[in-house]
């Protein structure tokens, strides 16, 4: 038997599993007790008139098992807009499914598509098989800039 693996924008059917593998992914990256989204802003952000995110999902034989949360920064240095990644994520079960290559070759399309050159994203420190997935898709870690991070009075980042 053969599986059937796609990869489409959200829609409002998907946003229950949407949201469960966005927890998934807090679970594995530490971050679960700080997380805050619900269905309702999935909804609300993602799915408006004027979406402030978009989301990817793979299916697989009709069954959404991955995703690829994403934005764009409308211009940069060169007037261009960059497409960050801001969260992949394939379920445990289905991760040599090719869901997550998918997922990133669909996010490439829609890079292109909006006249964006690069996608940027950050990864873990220690999650080795991450970099090793991003590397084979033709990503590589950036030379020139480090990630910072500082608290607003509004935040609780550290």
């Amino acid at each position: 038997m053969t599986n059937f693996l796609s990869v489409r924008p959200f829609d409002h059917r998907d946003v229950p599993k949407v949201l469960e593998l966005m927890r998934g992914l807090a679970v594995f990256e530490g971050y679960i007790d700080r997380f805050a989204v619900t269905e309702q802003d999935l909804i609300d952000h993602g799915l408006c008139d004027t979406p402030r995110f978009g989301v990817l999902v793979a299916e697989l034989d009709g069954r959404v098992i991955g995703i690829a949360v994403h934005y764009a920064i409308p211009w940069t240095y060169d007037l261009k807009p960059t497409v960050v990644l801001k969260e992949l994520f394939v379920e445990d079960g289905a991760r040599s499914s090719g869901a997550g290559a998918a997922l990133i070759a669909a996010l490439k399309r829609h890079a292109a598509a909006i006249g964006a050159p690069r996608i940027n994203w950050t990864v873990l420190a220690g999650n080795e098989p991450a970099k090793r997935f991003y590397r084979r898709q033709g990503g590589s870690p950036d030379e020139l800039w480090e990630p910072w991070t500082m608290a607003t009075s509004s935040g609780d980042e550290s």
